[in-house]
């Protein structure tokens, strides 16, 4: 038995947040509906890197659902809406504040067709207040939280992205959390509950327990203190480049020996915190130290800051990652032979449970999949089927 067996999910939403949400609690055991609008469906499906009716982000996205257009903008689409929902033990929905009401397939209307439901509204500002009605997208809410005031490298001085949707996953991740609490709540007798999710509101809480140390404690006399981002370090070698953390004594010890030069422990420039922070002392070692690495290979270096204990990681290129020993030992990955996609590599669910069993989801459905079989579920037979694709509300 799977943690969410006999789970069913209905998900409205596209992109990236509430698809990848759906995909985890999917990755558990449950039944996810992916309802999908007319003509190309989530708008993932129009981006490239795609083969045989599938692309990349809808795999990485949307695996082990099933997938149903619907026009929800007749009213013979929403009906049909509703009796998806109404024996489901969630629904997720990311429209705009306000939209999902005038369709009809609000909380408050769903609540009275099936009162056990956990109903999830993503936004991204909230519900209500005077950016609700702002569009947004993942950039925008790394620049607005400070995100991107924080990704300033000292040797390149200019802050910038993280040039991947980091915002958007931590709200997959935080949306899957409380929904798998909200279910575990029901089961306790809570009943069914909505759950309002801001995209504001998830990036300021993931970013905050490192990223917001300096902002925390607000009396005027609290003791100064140094950045994490600001102990973090990327460094170039003699061909390529670095990442380590040298933070404790014994650490920064390890760095200076790693580097061939034991002798800057004993240096009173260099040998106690207190030191290095004094005058330009700081700069000068950051120069000896640039100096020292660019002088080794990475892979040397890297060996040798292994060896002295300093944490470390050589900067490798993304189609190399599937080839790290750890990985590999790990089965991080999985692949798979597609009927029409061809060979598929995706991670599998990152937990690993050591007594129940998680399906493999070694695929993502084609868009409009699953019509017939989902249809039929609800009660609509073949000929009423037929009509209903001649009026355009099901593909």
């Amino acid at each position: 038995m799977t943690p969410l067996n006999n789970i069913k999910v209905v998900d409205f939403t596209q992109v990236v947040a509430g698809p990848v949400a759906g995909m985890l609690l999917a990755e558990l055991g449950a039944d996810v509906i992916k309802v999908e609008y007319p003509g190309v469906g989530d708008i993932t499906r129009t981006s490239g890197f795609s083969k045989g009716g599938l692309n990349s982000a809808v795999l990485n996205c949307n695996r082990g659902k099933r997938s149903v257009q619907i026009n929800l903008k007749e009213a013979e689409g929403r009906a049909i809406a509703l009796k998806l929902i109404e024996n489901a033990d969630v629904v997720i929905q990311s429209m705009r504040p306000g939209k999902i009401a005038e369709l009809g397939l609000d909380y408050k209307t769903v609540k009275a067709l099936n009162p056990k439901v956990i109903y999830v509204s993503l936004s991204g500002y909230g519900q209500d207040g005077p950016y609700a009605d702002r569009a947004v997208y993942d950039p925008v809410l790394q620049a607005m939280c400070g995100y991107v005031s924080l990704q300033v490298n000292p040797q390149i001085p200019f802050p910038d992205l993280m040039r991947t949707a980091l915002i958007d996953k931590a709200v997959s991740w935080e949306m899957a959390l409380s929904i798998t609490a909200a279910l575990f709540a029901r089961e306790r007798g809570a009943g069914g509950q909505e759950l309002e999710i801001a995209m504001i509101d998830v990036a300021i809480a993931f970013l905050w327990p490192d990223g917001g140390m300096a902002e925390t404690l607000l009396d005027s006399d609290v003791e100064s203190g140094t950045h994490l981002s600001k102990l973090m370090n990327m460094t170039e070698t003699e061909d390529g480049y670095v990442v380590y953390f040298a933070v404790a004594d014994h650490q920064i010890k390890g760095l200076y020996t790693a580097l061939g030069h034991p002798e800057w422990f004993t240096d009173e420039r260099f040998s106690s915190r207190e030191a290095r922070h004094t005058g330009n002392n700081n700069e000068i070692l950051g120069g000896l130290i640039a100096d020292a690495f660019r002088s080794f290979p990475t892979g040397e270096i890297a060996h040798r800051l292994h060896a002295n204990s300093v944490p470390c990681g050589e900067v490798i290129e993304l189609n190399k990652v599937a080839d790290i020993p750890q990985v590999v030992h790990n089965g991080t990955f999985f692949e798979w032979e597609h009927p029409t996609a061809g060979r598929i590599r995706s991670p599998r669910h990152s937990t690993i449970f050591t007594e129940t069993q998680l399906p493999i989801l070694n695929s993502a459905p084609l868009l409009n999949e699953h019509n017939e079989e989902i249809l039929l579920e609800i009660g609509i037979g073949e000929e009423e089927r037929n009509q209903l694709r001649e009026k355009g509300i099901v593909a």
